[in-house]
């Protein structure tokens, strides 16, 4: 009998905080610059050198937590997590261990029209490392001819959001780290770039037969450094797996590395345990304490999340699939959206102009331009009563892009503007039905598709610019 296989994914996420010092002294934060410039005897692990928590970086992990229903423990630890690498320079990293600030939270993540709830078994803060420059082709340490070392990034505060192994398929994967980075990026405490690194995902895959509970074997995967990276490396290991196992043999534990170019991953070391860290009580740090008031002052600080915003959107009309993107867009388009309603403009409408044309324009024409929402609301209103064609208000909506201009000026400028007045469609349509008698019996002889036929020599007699309904109801009127 074949088997059918499952799999089972876990993502482990590292958000650097866009505090303005790092966690534990007051070397500003920056994002590139000349290496090895924002450093002291701290982040630089000098003897000596003492370090200090960051009360901001500390609120911000707690912001993180709230916002993935996270309990906040009361009290919690630093501990030094051992281990020897080149970009850590004190050979060990101060990180959290069987005390984490925020635990047993949940996410819930949408594919196709299915909703699952992905758990969170934690989330800690530690520091960053700094960065390793390999030198040679490919920038990667196994053809590298030499190593350079910037300890800019190394003490940044770093929070680790560990998912339970409640994740099924490399899509939902894709789809569980993308809410996750809205709702970092909504919260406001990073600008979770992962082209910059601020926001960096691991992936811990294992497969096993469908009806059984035991765990597999599992794999870690690092170097996904974009969402289709993450679903099409998770997707690559699963097939891997499956057909190692098929093949007679066995998953070893260990982590391998993304090749983007090869679509495949390679074996990077041997999986370590929690044990091969030595992890011990961070001596120079107090424990955290956290007071219930300081807790639910920052969850009244919380703004709206995208799952909430999804909701309420969807409560005003708006599709579910248009309101899930519009709940996740950049904030001046939803800015957009709520100025538009605000003044009148339909929810479904304003949500379908502003995830669909509107966003697509804006991309297209890789303008920082955008539409407010006054001008929105005058577009709709022009296309809603009839002013306007749904096919020349999208170029109208173009033109307000580029020039910055209301929809009525450009449309009167391009001569979009529909022909609305009654008796000079009338006389249009006469003059079709004067010209076209034997369609007109055809029509009256019951068929139905003439119709659309005479609707289109009006149009053509007005340049395209009459009101298609309008002409519509006219002609139906006169035959009868």
């Amino acid at each position: 009998m074949t088997t059918v296989w499952e799999p089972v994914i876990g993502i482990e996420v590292h958000v650097e905080l866009s505090t303005q010092s790092k966690m534990f002294c007051g070397c500003e934060v920056t994002f590139g610059g000349e290496a090895n410039t924002k450093v002291c005897p701290t982040c630089l692990g000098l003897p000596g050198a003492l370090p200090v928590a960051n009360s901001v970086a500390m609120d911000w992990i707690v912001r993180i937590g709230l916002a993935l229903q996270c309990q906040v423990s009361e009290r919690s630890v630093f501990h030094r997590k051992n281990y020897f690498y080149a970009d850590l320079p004190k050979n060990y990293q101060v990180s959290q261990f069987d005390l984490p600030v925020c635990r047993n939270g949940w996410l819930d993540v949408t594919v196709g029209d299915e909703t699952r709830r992905i758990g969170i078994e934690r989330a800690h803060m530690e520091e960053d490392t700094g960065k390793s420059l390999h030198q040679g082709n490919g920038g990667r340490i196994h053809t590298a001819t030499s190593t350079l070392l910037d300890f800019n990034r190394s003490g940044v505060p770093l929070v680790e959001i560990v998912s339970r192994p409640d994740l099924r398929s490399a899509t939902e994967a894709r789809a569980y780290a993308q809410d996750l980075r809205n709702l970092v990026a909504e919260l406001g405490v990073s600008d979770a770039r992962m082209e910059a690194g601020s926001i960096r995902f691991d992936a811990n895959v294992s497969v096993r037969p469908v009806g059984t509970e035991a765990l597999g074997t599992k794999v870690e995967i690092k170097n996904m450094n974009s969402f289709r990276s993450l679903e099409r490396a998770i997707a690559s290991e699963i097939d891997r797996q499956v057909a190692l196992l098929e093949g007679g043999q066995k998953v070893r534990q260990e982590t391998r590395h993304w090749d983007e170019g090869a679509g495949a991953t390679h074996s990077m070391r041997s999986k370590e345990e929690s044990s091969d860290y030595r992890y011990f009580a961070e001596p120079d740090l107090l424990p955290l304490v956290f007071a219930a008031d300081q807790v639910e002052a920052l969850r009244a600080g919380l703004p709206e999340l995208p799952a909430e915003r999804r909701s309420r959107l969807e409560g005003l009309g708006v599709a579910p699939h248009t309101a899930r993107a519009l709940a996740q867009a950049e904030p001046e388009l939803r800015r957009t959206f709520e100025e538009a309603v605000a003044l009148g403009a339909p929810p479904a409408a304003a949500a379908n102009w502003v995830a669909g044309e509107l966003t697509a324009a804006t991309r297209r024409l890789e303008t920082p331009a955008m539409v407010d929402g006054r001008s929105l609301f005058r577009l709709i209103e022009m296309t809603e009563d009839g002013r306007l064609s749904s096919s020349a208000a999208k170029e109208v909506l173009v033109e307000m892009l580029r020039s910055g201009d209301e929809a009525e000026a450009v449309a009167t400028r391009l001569d979009l503007i529909q022909i609305s007045d009654t008796s000079a469609l009338e006389a249009a349509v006469s003059e079709v039905l004067d010209s076209q008698l034997e369609a007109v019996e055809r029509y009256r002889s019951g068929e139905q598709k003439v119709l659309g036929f005479l609707v289109g020599l009006v149009m053509k007699s007005t340049g395209g610019k009459a009101d298609p309904k309008l002409v519509n109801q006219i002609l139906r009127q006169r035959l009868g």
